[in-house]
């Protein structure tokens, strides 16, 4: 079966309609890009410059790596936390895996019992171990149990790849994940903060062929992506539209950006701060929290026989300056 494309029309800085770009809108079913392994093109850290043992480096890791390799579950390689089981002849895992080998050691085959290795976990509590995201930055060093919840949210941990119309498992930092957006994902680039985009659908009414769109931004030094999709919102099929910041949500908040669409003497405009690409697309999309337009609206905006959808959406992002003088956020627009 034939599936529907959109197209996508767009121009960036002053809308220039001369300017215009064409690009067609991929479909989900898009095959699965080839295997690409994590990478980031951040590199190790010295902070004391190779000067200063008392600041964490490559030498004061390596005591710990050694300690922190008895640590490791031989069957899932994750580190054990307490209950840390052992066999009679003392070889440990995790409790997680001790379910999943039937009760026997996965070295030497023994029963393994109910054995704590008590030992081992008095170790664990005395252990400070840095982050395992050292290498991208991250300085910090923790205590054995709480460093597992640090990186959870490490500000240093990879980003996950924004593209929301194939599960791509590719993570990294932002200069590898705009690079690969770019060449893997053949995302178009512009750099500006203002935008004008026209989508154009052959027919609305399948909305089961979700279409949808990523464009990326480049602007104040930053990096922002910019979604458009079809969907049902229970069971009416809806247009949405939104931004989200390639970075941590704490700077996220330093920018602001608005869409608006119409015609026929009508329009809806979205006023918001883009979400931290941390935030997956699909919890965005699900919290509604962007220009959502309704299939009777658009059809309205497109005007003609209303059987073809026809919109045009323009937008802008802005950076909010703190007045030193009152305290206000004042916009910074870009030239």
């Amino acid at each position: 079966m034939e599936l529907d494309t959109v197209e996508c029309l767009s121009s960036s800085d002053g809308f220039d309609e001369d300017g215009i770009h064409h690009h067609s809108l991929h479909h989900p079913s898009h095959p699965h890009l080839h295997n690409l392994h994590q990478f980031s093109s951040s590199k190790l850290h010295n902070a004391n410059g190779g000067n200063n043992g008392n600041i964490l480096g490559p030498t004061a890791i390596a005591p710990a790596t050694s300690v922190h390799e008895l640590l490791e579950c031989p069957v899932c390689t994750n580190s054990m936390y307490p209950p840390i089981h052992q066999c009679h002849n003392g070889h440990t895992l995790c409790s997680t895996c001790k379910t999943r080998v039937q009760n026997r050691c996965p070295t030497c085959r023994q029963e393994l019992g109910d054995i704590r290795c008590l030992a081992l976990e008095k170790v664990a509590e005395s252990l400070d171990l840095p982050c395992k995201f050292y290498s991208l930055g991250c300085q910090e060093i923790f205590p054995y149990y709480s460093k597992l919840k640090h990186e959870t949210i490490c500000n240093f941990r990879p980003y996950n790849c924004p593209y929301a119309g194939s599960e791509c498992s590719v993570t990294g930092d932002i200069p590898f994940l705009v690079t690969h957006l770019r060449d893997d994902h053949k995302v178009d680039m512009h750099t500006g903060c203002t935008f004008n985009h026209r989508y154009v659908k052959s027919n609305p009414r399948e909305v089961e062929n979700a279409t949808w769109m990523l464009t990326v931004f480049h602007c104040f030094g930053q990096y922002f992506c910019l979604h458009f999709e079809a969907f049902q919102l229970g069971t009416a099929p809806v247009y949405m539209a939104f931004l989200r910041f390639m970075g941590d949500e704490a700077e996220a908040r330093n920018y602001s950006y608005s869409l608006e669409v119409g015609a026929n003497g009508r329009k809806q405009i979205w006023e918001g701060t883009p979400r931290s690409v941390r935030d997956s697309h699909r919890k965005v999309r699900d919290s509604h929290d962007g220009l959502i337009i309704q299939r009777n609206m658009a059809l309205f905006f497109s005007g003609g026989d209303r059987k073809e959808l026809k919109l045009r959406v323009t937008g802008r992002i802005w950076k909010e300056q703190q007045n030193s003088d009152g305290g206000v956020c004042i916009p910074n627009l870009c030239s």
